[in-house]
């Protein structure tokens, strides 16, 4: 394959360089375009067609179906690693020994108390504010109880910055739900898990001990993973434009989290459970709503199907259908809504015009049904999400600062008003 690309302008023929990645991605190299064509630029709406960094976190081949974080399957990950092994993957870039682990979540542990002021930030909002927009304030609020600015050259600073984060963070988003329910906020317990933890934090009721479920666990454990990263989607995109300009971690992750909560990106798995409220209240008949999905006429959208990078299959999915299954069977839970999932989910894998187009249900689908049977309420859905991509981010935001890479600063087309002279109010 040739290593350069010619482009012609003008009767002009320009050369630049090609990129090839670890799995054989090729990259036109146009960092000299404007300079060597006297301004001329790309115009890419949305980016589906340029590449804003090199980066060795995240691999995704979405017409096979293929994730891999650092080189390992996402298969092999969610099946036998847990979430705080995958978030020191992520973000150092390799499995940690027992010894790393250990120290890791102690450190994590030694980090997870909010300074109590905090409660005054959370106390001010309502109990109608939507729990993505107080985590993403109270994340925001984090830099101003730990306002010097992270040494990047310091791998002593950089890695207390990582910590202090992952230990802090779970207990906003507990804080979050628990606001919302009119619950006292905890602090959670230093003698459990990570994920064991958050749970407690979650769903610990003032009156009663908390009994874990390894069967909830285990399925929490496996959504967190499987969220950790998922390459350059519009939240770690955000990250990293954000940390480009030399911002702080914790305003950084801010800003990750109110670009996941629109409902076309970390939204979506709330979207799917709207729907289904929507089909319930409609007398829950999903051939209907099928065939409605079919009708390219009618304005109605079957949420959690298909993927927009994914052309064949999510594998995400396959993985956390077993799951959902496992869960489902375990509490027993009696819910229409539930049920009316599980209908589409029949009919899409068998429905020739789901399968030929490749219309499988998608990791949103299976997560919403997952948090509705653990009794996370549909508002937090967004907020697990970020829990998940909580090391992603970070993973991110590390890589661009230590690579030092420049501000982002895209271009574009003027299509305004050309020159015109000003006239006084009174004319």
């Amino acid at each position: 394959m040739s290593n350069k690309a010619i482009l012609e302008i003008n009767g002009q023929k320009h050369e630049f360089p090609t990129v090839t990645g670890s799995e054989n991605e090729v990259a036109i190299d146009i960092t000299s375009l404007r300079a060597v064509t006297n301004g001329v630029t790309t115009i890419d709406p949305g980016f589906k067609n340029t590449g804003s960094c090199v980066s060795e976190i995240t691999f995704l081949d979405g017409e096979k179906g293929i994730l891999r974080y650092r080189g390992y399957s996402i298969e092999d990950l969610a099946e036998k690693a847990d979430f705080l092994e995958v978030a020191y993957l992520l973000i150092f870039g390799e499995l940690p020994t027992k010894e790393a682990l250990g120290k890791f979540h102690a450190d994590i542990k030694s980090e997870s108390v909010v300074d109590d002021d905090i409660r005054k930030i959370i106390d001010a909002f309502p109990k109608s504010a939507h729990p993505m927009g107080v985590l993403s304030s109270l994340t925001s609020a984090l830099t101003a109880f730990n306002p010097s600015s992270v040494n990047v050259d310091s791998q002593e600073d950089m890695y207390k910055s990582v910590v202090r984060i992952l230990g802090k963070f779970p207990v906003l988003v507990a804080w979050a739900m628990r606001k919302k329910q009119g619950l006292p906020l905890d602090y959670g317990d230093n003698t459990l898990g990570y994920v064991e933890n958050v749970l407690k934090m979650m769903f610990k009721q003032p009156n009663e001990d908390y009994v874990q479920n390894k069967i909830i666990v285990n399925a929490l454990n496996k959504l967190l993973i499987l969220h950790a990263d998922h390459e350059q989607n519009c939240s770690t995109s955000t990250v990293r434009i954000v940390g480009s300009s030399h911002a702080g971690l914790f305003a950084s992750i801010s800003a990750g989290i109110s670009a996941l909560w629109g409902p076309l990106h970390g939204g979506a798995n709330q979207a799917v459970l709207e729907m289904l409220e929507a089909i319930k209240a409609d007398g829950g008949d999903t051939k209907k709503y099928m065939a409605k999905a079919k009708d390219k006429s009618d304005p109605f959208r079957l949420m959690g199907f298909g993927h927009r990078v994914y052309k064949n299959f999510d594998p995400r999915a396959k993985i956390i259908k077993v799951t959902a299954d496992e869960v489902l069977n375990d509490l027993g839970i009696e819910d229409p809504i539930l049920d009316i999932a599980k209908g589409l989910e029949k009919e899409a894998l068998t429905d020739a015009y789901f399968v030929d187009r490749k219309l499988y249900p998608n990791v949103d689908f299976y997560s919403g049904i997952i948090y509705r049977a653990m009794g996370i309420p549909v508002e937090m859905f967004t907020v697990m999400f970020a829990l998940g991509r909580l090391p992603g981010w970070i993973g991110q935001w590390r890589e661009m600062r230590l690579r030092k890479e420049p501000i982002g600063r895209p271009r574009q087309i003027y299509t305004g008003s050309t020159q015109r002279s000003f006239e006084s109010v009174a004319k």
